[in-house]
């Protein structure tokens, strides 16, 4: 299969608005007769939901939280970026956009890349038109700071709770919309399969979380808006719902799976207090604005560290990479403290852990401007620590986070089965190898509010809408197949909770595809799941019925899914013999221990295609070329 990614012919900077006024677009009587399936209702869910709404298409939107207000979205805390070049330090639209090609260590797709940078701006005028309390400075113009990878200030924050604020913008349009008529939420609904009939989506599967109700739900286009799949590690910063089920179920129906490896590390969590600890917690990467990252100099140094003088300490990151400092891209500063917690100058409990050092900040700054800027990051991080980060240094150590990889999309967002639409983490398309801090918020909100609706509408112009058409055969055949496999996890009975093999998985992906991966490791990785995947089938408990409301039944589903897409991961690990990015594999490193590329062989989009149970799937590239940004080592020192 040829992977055509649909990229629009032209210079780079007028490519998208040349195409942007050729899509087709829909009248709103022809548009009311259609039906949009949106699944996830985060920041790029519920702003596709409104947009598309406003637009007249019939929206249903889906989420298995018990409010829309609930997606994981909230909590993205630091910022979004946007080329408004408000602080004058030079910014632009192409700076944007080379800073994200370079972030992604030249891994993603130029065009897509230039066009979000493109939008940046106008999601900020977005946002602000509803609403959204970004922070100000004395004049009144919408403040900036700085993030990782980048030397201008571009960040656009609402204190600690950017995702919250953006999220209630786009919940209040999309409400708009519900009291409209033109969109009906379904609350506490997970999708569990997609209908694809005569090579289209026609459709969803579903179960309602209370009733258990099992039924299908027909559309004449469906949008993935449910987001990334780092929970595949057991503890992350992601929420413990977060699943990789709906992207893989499409998966498993024809949906080209592009990138599975690239996941990214933050390099700003609280570290683990205990085995049976559930998640991880972010502390946002925008502290590094103003906290030093330091550890000991010396092996085996226990002093609290106000007694540890400022001549014994290590600023590795200041030192190694002087250019950006504290502000080196996550990848980097995640390795970074790995580094030098396994030569044995951690901190804190089993040496895990590194010091976010805020005195230099508050002793210049004052701790007024400090509580101002970050007061509910530090509140958070005293009640889940019992410390005061604004007396002693916050302890931090790396956690998976955000997954770059996802389903492959063409430029219009639209997976390989037409009528599937993939937007936010969901898809793979912006963030490359890398994600730069900021930018998650900033290609959900473009993807929902200004991409998708556009594209929607030109897919189906000229179609007839196929709303209710719930009677094709592969409805049925899609809602037997999820009700077996309920059965058949309700029928083991086993002695092992599905927390204990999800956790197994998790140590094994943490250990053998995490931070840093090597061809023995994930060898090792492919043949272990396998096993623990058999166990599970024959010694898992889910207890409870299948007819009513049942957690483990939703846990057990999702960590089922899970233990057959982390092979797919650790496969894609092991093809892509090089190192870049968050993909560092150590036979692949430069002689100072950066990530080192392979263009030659592997500068390209790895989209993988689902052959059947039991067999290898099926790899297919996407060739990558860079014209306005030429490849180039990848340097922040």
């Amino acid at each position: 299969m040829i992977l055509d990614p649909k990229i629009p012919p032209g210079p780079l900077p007028d490519k998208w608005e040349a195409h942007r006024k050729a899509l087709k677009a829909l009248d709103p009587s022809v548009a009311q007769r259609c039906r949009v399936l949106v699944v996830g209702t985060g920041l790029a869910g519920a702003s596709a939901a409104a947009t598309l709404a406003e637009r007249g298409f019939q929206v249903e939107a889906l989420c298995f939280q018990d409010s829309a207000r609930r997606a994981h979205s909230i909590a993205a805390q630091g910022g979004i970026n946007a080329a408004k070049n408000y602080p004058k330090d030079g910014d632009s639209i192409e700076r944007l956009f080379q800073d994200t090609i370079k972030g992604g260590d030249f891994r993603s797709r130029e065009a897509n890349v230039y066009r979000l940078a493109e939008i940046s701006n106008a999601i900020i005028d977005q946002c602000a038109a509803q609403g959204v309390p970004f922070a100000r400075e004395y004049d009144g113009h919408l403040a900036n700071r700085s993030f990782g990878g980048v030397k201008v200030r571009r960040t656009f924050y609402a204190r600690g709770q950017t995702g919250q604020q953006l999220l209630l913008g786009a919940y209040q349009a999309m409400m708009r919309q519900v009291k409209a008529g033109r969109v009906r939420v379904h609350p506490r609904t997970e999708m569990l399969d997609l209908v694809v009939a005569d090579g289209e989506t026609r459709g969803i599967v579903v179960r309602d979380l209370v009733t258990g109700e099992i039924h299908a739900l027909s559309g004449d286009a469906v949008v993935l808006a449910t987001g990334g799949y780092s929970t595949v590690y057991h503890l992350s910063t992601n929420a413990k719902g977060c699943n990789v089920t709906a992207a893989y179920r499409a998966y498993r129906r024809g949906a080209h799976f592009a990138n599975p490896c690239f996941t990214q590390i933050h390099p700003t969590c609280i570290p683990l207090a205990g085995r049976y600890q559930s998640k991880l917690t972010l502390m946002s990467e925008s502290l590094r604005n103003d906290g030093r990252i330091w550890v000991p100099k010396q092996k085996g140094d226990t002093r609290p560290p106000s007694q540890i003088p400022e001549a014994e300490r290590d600023y590795y990151l200041e030192r190694r990479y002087p250019s950006y400092g504290n502000l080196a891209p996550r990848d980097i500063a995640s390795r970074a403290a790995k580094a030098v917690c396994d030569e044995g100058r951690g901190v804190g409990p089993g040496g895990q852990g590194v010091y976010l050092d805020f005195a230099d900040a508050v002793r210049k700054l004052g701790r007024k401007t400090i509580q101002e800027r970050y007061g509910n990051l530090f509140d958070m991080y005293r009640e889940i620590t019992d410390e005061d980060a604004y007396a002693a240094p916050m302890r931090i150590y790396p956690a998976p986070h955000y997954a770059m990889g996802g389903l492959w999309v063409d430029y219009n967002l639209m997976g390989t089965i037409p009528g599937l639409f993939v937007i936010g983490e969901a898809n793979f398309s912006d963030h490359g190898a890398n994600r730069l801090g900021a930018s998650a918020l900033m290609q959900g909100l473009a993807d929902g509010y200004f991409i998708a609706p556009l594209t929607v509408a030109d897919y189906l112009s000229g179609r007839k809408p196929q709303r209710g058409d719930a009677a094709h055969p592969a409805f049925a055949a899609a809602r037997r197949e999820v009700e077996e496999r309920t059965r058949r996890l309700l029928a083991v009975r086993g002695k092992r909770t599905v927390d204990a093999f999800h956790r197994d998985l998790g140590k094994l992906m943490w250990d053998d595809c995490g931070m840093s991966r090597s061809a023995a490791g994930l060898t090792r990785a492919l043949a272990e799941i396998p096993r623990i995947r058999d166990a599970f089938w024959k010694d898992v408990t889910v207890l409870g019925g299948g007819e009513e409301l049942n957690q483990a039944l939703e846990r057990a589903g999702r960590v089922a899914d899970f233990l057959e897409f982390a092979e797919l991961i650790c496969r894609d690990a092991l093809h892509r013999e090089e190192s870049c990015g968050g993909h560092f594999r150590v036979e692949h490193q430069t002689a100072d221990g950066e990530a080192k590329r392979d263009d030659a062989r592997f500068c390209y989009v790895a989209a993988w295609q689902f052959a059947g149970d039991g067999q290898p799937p099926v790899l297919h590239r996407e060739p990558l070329a860079f014209d306005a940004i030429p490849l180039s080592e990848r340097s922040y020192k």
